[in-house]
């Protein structure tokens, strides 16, 4: 499946999961408010609240799944998936706000018993409806949320089974209110109350750490290093980094490659542990990798080196009377360790003793400029037809 195409199922995940929630979660509200009043349950009401809260939240995800699954433009070159993470971030914001309401209703309750409602055995049966409903809500949200790997579906599953959890305890609240208990109806609502608070903080303060570009764990960080290591051409990794973005990580990474590599192979290293590395964790959707010929992350040890322009013309002057450089001859330049190193390549009929010393000269008279490393001269014989 190509990326368009999993980024319109997982538009199509979201939005079909956010409405079927939104028609449930509404009926839900409606019938825990309506019979927490005739049924005289605190605890329901609360309840209805939270079910309330779960519509706004289906609501946020069909805007989010509108946004979030929009295509890479210039002004989002990596995407909108964090569209995503905000309104996740808006999500737990919900919740916290509406436990805390519920807190204060409870504790205002059960400090004046004259208020504590009286519930009636009608409040039983629509916690139960609730119970199943959103434990079916929870388990048709989370297998399109593994599927896509979606961090605002897996908030908003949880979302619905926070409910079913909540309509439990004001299964129990409620029976032990009929049993002679008044004041457990209330305590059932504070119970709601700190659940749903849990999960809101849980899924905000997860993707605020999205948000601030939080690195994957180290165990996780370890596994990809190895992997990178056992590629061919690979003797070494540095300069690891990681950023979650959606539902999925985005890595660069510096490997270290052997120092006098032709450029064509060490991009095809790179792009083969670019590719070794989507493909063996499904949470990884892209990684930059960038090439080195030694370990740059302690010191940048050619940082105040010269380029080609410059040593070419510092070579022809040291070098007048010897060999002619052009600006665009067969001479390749390493820079490792803090030099850069030469490597000429020269026409030449046949190999005599000249052609043999002329290495060395050139290679004393270039240790006039104290940047330059080796001297190599290969030579090039005619094309025989």
């Amino acid at each position: 499946m190509s990326a368009q195409q999993q980024a319109q199922a997982r538009d199509k995940a979201m939005r079909h999961t956010s409405v079927v929630g939104a028609l449930i979660n509404l009926l839900l509200t409606v019938a825990k408010v309506v019979f927490g009043i005739i049924g005289q349950s605190h605890a329901l009401i609360a309840d209805g609240v939270h079910s309330l809260a779960d519509l706004s939240t289906d609501l946020m995800v069909w805007l989010a799944a509108k946004y979030s699954n929009q295509p890479a433009d210039k002004e989002h070159p990596y995407g909108h998936a964090r569209i995503e993470t905000a309104f996740t971030v808006g999500l737990g914001a919900v919740l916290i706000i509406t436990a805390i309401g519920i807190v204060v209703d409870s504790a205002q309750r059960l400090l004046n018993p004259e208020t504590l409602l009286q519930p009636t055995p009608i409040v039983l049966l629509i916690a139960f409806i609730s119970i199943i409903a959103n434990e079916g809500l929870y388990q048709y949200t989370m297998r399109f949320a593994q599927e896509f790997n979606s961090s605002l579906l897996k908030a908003n599953a949880w979302h619905h089974r926070s409910d079913a959890i909540s309509s439990i305890v004001v299964l129990i609240g409620v029976a032990g209110s009929l049993l002679g208990v008044p004041y457990l109806d209330a305590l059932a609502a504070l119970g709601v109350a700190f659940m749903i608070g849990k999960i809101g903080w849980d899924q905000a303060w997860a993707s605020l750490r999205e948000l601030v570009d939080t690195g994957m764990e180290p165990k996780a960080a370890a596994a990809i290093e190895r992997i990178i290591e056992g590629v061919d051409g690979v003797q070494g990794v540095h300069m690891l980094r990681s950023r979650r973005m959606g539902g999925s990580f985005l890595i660069d990474v510096h490997i270290e490659v052997d120092e006098r590599l032709s450029v064509s192979e060490g991009h095809k290293i790179a792009e083969y542990v670019r590719l070794k590395l989507i493909d063996s964790d499904k949470d990884i959707s892209n990684a930059l990798v960038h090439i080195d010929p030694e370990d740059d992350s302690l010191d940048l040890l050619c940082r105040g080196l010269p380029l080609r322009r410059e040593v070419v013309a510092a070579l022809r002057q040291v070098w007048a009377g010897e060999v002619e450089v052009a600006d665009n001859a067969a001479l390749t330049l390493h820079y490792l360790s803090g030099k850069v190193h030469v490597d000429l390549i020269r026409p030449v009929a046949q190999l005599d003793a000249a052609a043999q010393t002329l290495c060395l000269e050139l290679q004393e008279k270039a240790q006039s400029l104290g940047y330059i490393g080796q001297v190599r001269v290969f030579y090039q014989l005619p094309t025989q037809h």
